[in-house]
């Protein structure tokens, strides 16, 4: 066998370019493709990025560390448009457990998309993440559909990470109080306690306070003196 140093250096790697190397368990001498090797790394999360979490799907919830599944097992081509609700285990595939920092993201927004194809994913704002009753190293993450495109995989290896999509502005709603009235009740599905303006009059230009009363995250009334049409700007 010649001097490794005495062989030329390849810089274009390919999927089925290889090395020689041992395995750990019968210390045979064998054969690594980068294919395998990327395969390895990217299924077993051995490469470090901020906030992602790698699981592998599969059809019978509480089964296998890593791993999230449907409450009722099955789900083999369900759409990620259908899901709302997942068994997902404590730890992720690299062993990390991930509890806190998904706690942290409740209110927020996810995604989860197959590692096998960037074009397969579903983006969820996190509604609740709770340990489940019958198995303590599962939880249960109940999820809003956002959007997304194609459908799960049992068996395939899934990233889910933070997402939020760049520039997307704060949520805003334009409420016209049509009948004249002192108090104005508006439902703006903010889901917050947002901040509001009220304009007036013949052009509706002349701005005027009222009293607002926060029912909820969604509901809220003004009362103001004098019944009157305008519009009710909240954001």
């Amino acid at each position: 066998m010649a001097i490794i140093s005495s062989y030329p250096y390849d810089i274009l790697i390919h999927d089925k370019d290889a090395w020689i190397g041992t395995d750990a368990f019968n210390r045979q001498t064998k054969q690594y493709t980068a294919e395998a090797v990327a395969n390895y790394l990217n299924i077993n999360g051995k490469v470090s990025i901020a906030g992602q979490m790698v699981y592998k799907f599969i059809s019978i919830p509480f089964n296998e560390t890593g791993t999230f599944a449907f409450a009722a097992g099955g789900g083999d081509g369900t759409a990620f448009s259908a899901i709302t609700s997942l068994k997902i285990s404590v730890k992720e595939k690299s062993g990390q457990n991930v509890v806190p920092f998904i706690e942290y993201l409740v209110d927020d927004q996810i995604l989860i998309s197959s590692q096998k194809q960037i074009s397969e994913f579903g983006h969820y704002e996190i509604k609740s993440y709770t340990v489940d009753p019958v198995n303590d190293q599962f939880y249960t993450l109940e999820l809003e559909f956002i959007g997304g495109n194609g459908n799960l995989i049992v068996d395939n290896y899934y990233d889910i990470v933070n997402f939020t999509l760049a520039g997307e502005a704060d949520k805003t709603f334009v409420f016209e109080q049509g009948v004249p009235s002192t108090t104005w009740t508006i439902q703006h599905n903010l889901e917050k306690y947002p901040s509001v303006s009220m304009v007036i009059g013949p052009n509706n230009t002349t701005q005027v306070f009222g009293q607002v009363d926060y029912v909820d995250l969604n509901n809220l009334t003004i009362t103001i003196e004098s019944a009157t049409t305008g519009f009710a700007y909240l954001n």
